[in-house]
């Protein structure tokens, strides 16, 4: 029989696994994929975004959902104490644009290699397999079942990830599971998410990456839920990019409210000085087509779109603009406004929003309080931030905690 069994190899189990055994147990670490952190290689694009180098407080201020749950967890384990944990592990670590922590290669595989590496110098035993049902003895844990057959322990530590990349091994396994032990699963929905939009406006710029634009999300009743400068891109289905993702996360109402992207084209100018700048290139342009003025504005693809919405025939010369559809061209550039339906599928999610319900789980040991023996950590939980290393930091912090929380557990009895 094995002390500890942490269903799930990614960040937080990883991390949970890990921190057991070096407190001195015996640790099987169960994972339905030949290779650990298959989600942390396609994190940061690749680069694997580890954490945020920040305080406790810009990480609690950074999720939006629960975040006074995690309140000891992170205080425990700060963003400090994880590039302190990396470059003891021979990681070098660097800080980019908005305190993103990022490997120094800018290879994930740096980060996943260091904790395979601190797994078997721990003696931590990796098992592939997929985990089906937690197995309950006289009221308590007391081992897997999975699809190679039982696996017995003294304690299991949950930590399955969400419903986000299923290609990764993030089938939603861990909230039925937790589900048939009398766990409630807050609603589970995409977070960090492409938007769909209404309308063709951007399926016609469908490829168009935009730099140095700010958007803003407004709901139904004009309030600004969301307001960041950054890129975003036009798809065929709606909207992506940078922006858009973090934008994903401050809405949680799809259903209930309606949300609208107004994108500022010119946030370097006010209107009194893009109005001096559209009156000095139509008389200096005077006799072109305005769909060759235009150019001079926003890039070839929005040309048609922008000029639509400004009530300004492509063929229109320059010098017949009028005032009004002058001023309508400098309110289209200013805030081109386009409805949002809805998000992409949970499966195109960075992240999951929703999950066990937190006031089922000790904040302390992420212990569960419906069953003896059982943690949970990272994902499944019903915690999730926004885009900058911050969800991560999360999933390193509840898997110590969860660590932490399982030895403690093991030397009471």
């Amino acid at each position: 029989m094995t002390d500890i069994i942490v269903v799930g190899g990614g960040a937080a189990g990883m991390m949970a696994a890990l921190t057991a055994a070096q407190g001195g147990a015996s640790v099987v670490l169960l994972e339905r994929n030949p290779k650990l952190g298959r989600k942390l290689y396609i994190t940061g694009k690749g680069r694997c975004n580890v954490t945020n180098h920040c305080s406790v407080q810009e990480v609690l201020d950074s999720t939006p959902r629960n975040s006074r749950f995690l309140y000891g967890a992170v205080t425990r384990t700060p963003p400090a104490w994880v590039e302190d944990f990396f470059r003891q592990e021979g990681v070098p670590l660097k800080v980019e644009r908005g305190n993103r922590v990022f490997p120094e290669s800018d290879r994930a595989a740096d980060i996943i290699d260091a904790l395979f590496h601190a797994l078997r110098r721990s003696r931590v035993r990796v098992i592939q397999d997929r985990a089906r049902h937690i197995l309950v003895e006289d009221g308590a844990v007391c081992g897997v079942a999975g699809e190679q057959g039982e696996h017995l322990c003294k304690a299991v530590i949950l930590a399955t990830g969400g419903a986000s990349y299923p290609a990764t091994g993030s089938t939603g396994d861990g909230y039925a599971m937790a589900a048939e032990l009398g766990h409630t699963v807050m609603d589970v929905k995409p977070s960090l998410v492409p938007l769909e939009t209404e309308g063709d406006l951007c399926p016609r710029m469908q490829g168009l990456a935009l730099k140095n634009v700010v958007l803003k999300v407004k709901n139904r009743k004009n309030k600004v839920q969301f307001q960041e400068q950054g890129e975003l891109l036009f798809t065929h289905f709606g909207l992506s990019g940078p922006l858009v993702l973090s934008a994903s996360a401050h809405l949680r109402d799809f259903g209930k409210d309606a949300y609208r992207a107004v994108i500022d084209l010119k946030p370097a100018l006010d209107e009194e000085k893009l109005d001096a700048r559209l009156v000095r290139e139509l008389s200096e342009n005077a006799n072109k087509d305005m769909q060759n003025v235009a150019g001079a504005l926003v890039p070839r693809l929005m040309i048609p779109v922008v000029l639509e919405l400004s009530g300004i025939p492509p063929e229109r010369k320059a010098h017949d603009v009028t005032k009004g559809e002058r001023r309508r061209l400098l309110e289209t550039l200013k805030g081109l406004t386009i409805p949002i339906k809805g998000p992409r599928p949970i499966a195109e999610a960075i992240i999951t929003s929703g999950g066990i319900k937190v006031g089922e789980i000790d904040p302390k040991t992420m212990a569960s309080k419906k069953i003896p023996g059982l943690f949970l950590a990272g994902e499944l939980i019903d915690v999730d931030a926004y885009t900058g290393g911050f969800n991560l930091q999360i999933a390193w912090a509840t898997g110590r905690a969860a660590g932490e929380g399982a030895l403690l557990f093991l030397n009471e009895k």
